[in-house]
């Protein structure tokens, strides 16, 4: 039996829907009635002209012989006489071209005898030429329509009118505010998603797989008396790709996939938000076996406020309480998954967290080194390399990027080569993409004297030469003095990717970021506002060490981290506060006198590295190994990717031989 079959089939009674075209055909049905009855007359040409008259001047037209014929209505007790053509401006005192065809005298009589006996003595003296009798249904059908056209035509405007409120057919309209809107794919393959365009995330890629093969194969799972999965819930910075695994968790399953946004249960009416979600449900349990995207679900899942005046939100939690009671209430949902996606899972709901509702929370965390040349291996399929561009090389170089930003990286190179008319992309386009995301666009335009530039290049050398003879200290790419952003001038680093962070290379790196301010008061004389950034940097780092860390010698091993989003109060006193500001100053003083040590030290090769950079603009570590010699430290990213590396010892023995024999082919060649 095919679970993803509606249970119902085709079976299922279809509701008859209301068509326009019904309202159409009564109202030309109507039309038609009217034109061949009586009422007919009077839309096309009939007698436009009438006159009601007495019975006494009746008989005084008939006697006068200006009757053509009579018709008489014994059901209403009235008769019409119409007039000869020639007698008509005697009676109506206009011309026959004015009063149109068959214009008659209407008369209400007494006695249905006496009219009878009347018409005939007129007959035979010729003064009429003949006479009728009608019934009333003719003219019943008229004075109907008449009667109930008013109303069928406000109808039909109020039907018209709801429906462009609504929308037309898939509206949403004012009257369709409570629908849900869920973008439905009926196969969640036709998004063309799977999990080979998802690099790297292996961990969650795993947690996510069991739900597919649940979906896919059920029995597998209840045979052994397990349930399928209620949630899960994707937990990572923006950029990580939460969004593209839940769509290819579609894809893998290729069952229905509805797909909607946090903020697409708020509105501006009040419970509008859990009528959505109650709708957004309802179309999922007829969908079953389906999958439910909502993503940045902090939008509605966020914790809620014990006091209203605090930031409560009595719409918002409505839709919360819906949404707890439909993943996990009463009813069941059987066959429905429920895929969240935030950057913000500490200000979730703790009744939305627990299991039963999101059974699982997937963490899609910044990629690693590996993972980042995954994603570039992806995103380079489009895009026309040459040999010079390096992977491995654009992976280091990216440290922290997302997925999103790599995106980013690949597509800002194809950019900037077709900005420069090449037919490949090379390794500098990619690196120029690099610096243009970080440090913003180059303006080579700015106008600087040649003081300033000098200052701006003794400092960015003190970051270089610091960093070169601190051992934990992030290893040197280039250096530049160009101007980028709001910056003057940078110094780019290969950042360590550490799992855990020692207190000596966090002074390392504070050391190096005070080394650009050290320089700039050893060797100019003044200090200046180009070391802004590196102050700031310097000093959350050092508040991040003493307060969070707890690697202060007067306050060791407390942390005062606070998770409270609406308190106030810091959790300390104020004579903490002023041991961590001492601390704090203290520590970064050391550093800065480090810094300042290590300049004199060198600072005749310090001198070299800013001429150098006054006179190229960008020096590269090369420039840098050239001045100072090789730097007697190796990077941790070197390191791991040594011991990545296969080794001789460990490959099979096919391997060692082949290698055997090409060593010793070499060796005679060089004989």
């Amino acid at each position: 039996m095919d679970n993803r079959k509606n249970p119902l089939g085709d079976n299922q009674p279809k509701m008859p829907k209301f068509n326009m075209n019904w309202l159409y055909t009564i109202a030309i049905v109507l039309l038609a009635v009217l034109i061949f009855s009586d009422g007919g007359d009077m839309l096309f040409g009939g007698p436009s002209a009438t006159q009601n008259a007495t019975y006494t001047k009746f008989k005084v037209y008939v006697d006068k012989g200006y009757a053509k014929s009579v018709v008489v209505n014994k059901d209403k007790g009235t008769l019409r006489m119409y007039v000869k053509p020639e007698k008509i401006r005697d009676v109506f005192g206009k011309t026959a071209q004015q009063v149109g065809q068959n214009p008659f005298v209407s008369v209400t009589y007494g006695s249905a005898d006496a009219l009878d006996q009347y018409l005939s003595t007129a007959q035979q003296s010729n003064k009429i030429m003949d006479y009728s009798y009608e019934k009333d249904s003719s003219f019943g059908l008229t004075s109907l329509f008449f009667t109930f056209g008013p109303i069928l035509f406000f109808v039909f405007i109020w039907v018209f009118m709801m429906r462009r409120m609504n929308g037309g057919a898939g509206g949403g309209g004012v009257f369709s505010v409570g629908k849900s809107k869920a973008q439905m794919y009926e196969k969640g393959n036709d998004l063309g998603i799977t999990f080979k365009d998802v690099a790297g995330q292996a961990g969650a890629k795993q947690e996510v797989q069991e739900i597919v093969d649940f979906l896919k194969e059920p029995q597998k799972y209840t045979d052994l008396g397990g349930k399928i999965p209620k949630g899960a819930l994707l937990v990572g910075p923006p950029g990580t790709g939460k969004t593209l695994l839940a769509k290819a968790v579609a894809g893998e399953a290729g069952v229905p996939f509805f797909s909607m946004s946090g903020s697409d249960f708020v509105e501006m009416f009040v419970g509008v938000g859990a009528s959505r979600v109650r709708d957004l449900f309802r179309q999922a349990k007829e969908k079953a076996p389906c999958i439910i995207f909502i993503d940045e679900i902090d939008a509605v899942g966020r914790a809620r406020s014990k006091n209203p005046a605090m930031g409560g939100n009595d719409e918002r939690e409505n839709t919360l309480n819906a949404l707890l009671t439909e993943m996990d209430g009463f009813g069941t949902n059987s066959g429905v998954i429920i895929l969240a996606a935030t950057n913000r899972a500490d200000m979730l709901d703790k009744a939305l967290l627990r299991a039963g509702r999101f059974d699982r929370q997937i963490s899609v965390d910044l990629p690693d080194l590996t993972e980042r040349k995954e994603i570039f291996m992806v995103h380079l399929r489009k895009v026309k390399i040459d040999e010079s561009v390096d992977i491995d090389f654009l992976s280091r170089q990216t440290p922290g990027f997302s997925g999103a930003d790599i995106a980013n990286v690949c597509n800002e190179a194809a950019l900037i080569a077709a900005r420069h008319n090449k037919k490949t992309v090379d390794k500098q386009d990619f690196l120029d993409a690099v610096d243009r995301i970080i440090g913003g666009l180059e303006k080579k335009t700015k106008v600087m004297t040649n003081e300033e530039k000098r200052t701006i290049a003794l400092h960015e050398a003190g970051h270089a030469t610091v960093s070169w003879f601190c051992e934990h200290a992030n290893p040197l790419v280039k250096v530049s003095i160009v101007p980028r952003g709001r910056a003057l001038g940078a110094a780019w680093y290969l950042p360590e990717e550490r799992q855990i962070t020692t207190k000596e290379q966090m002074l390392d790196e504070m050391c190096s970021l005070l080394g650009g301010r050290a320089a700039e008061e050893l060797f100019t004389g003044h200090i200046s506002t180009g070391a802004m950034n590196d102050l700031e940097r310097a000093t959350k780092s050092a508040y991040g060490m003493i307060a969070y860390a707890g690697m202060s010698e007067r306050l060791p091993n407390i942390c005062y981290y606070n998770n409270q989003e609406y308190q106030f109060q810091r959790p300390y006193s104020e004579t903490t506060a002023k041991i961590m500001d001492d601390e704090v100053l203290k520590m970064i003083n050391d550093e800065y006198a480090r810094a300042k040590q290590i300049l004199k030290e060198h600072s005749e090769g310090h001198n070299q590295l800013a001429e150098l950079l006054m006179t190229r603009e960008v020096i590269f570590a090369e420039d840098v190994e050239r001045i100072f010699g090789k730097r007697p430290w190796v990077s941790r990213s070197e390191e791991i990717i040594e011991d990545n590396t296969p080794k001789l010892e460990d490959m099979p023995e096919e391997v060692k031989q082949a290698q055997a024999e090409h060593e010793a082919a070499k060796n005679k060649e060089n004989e």
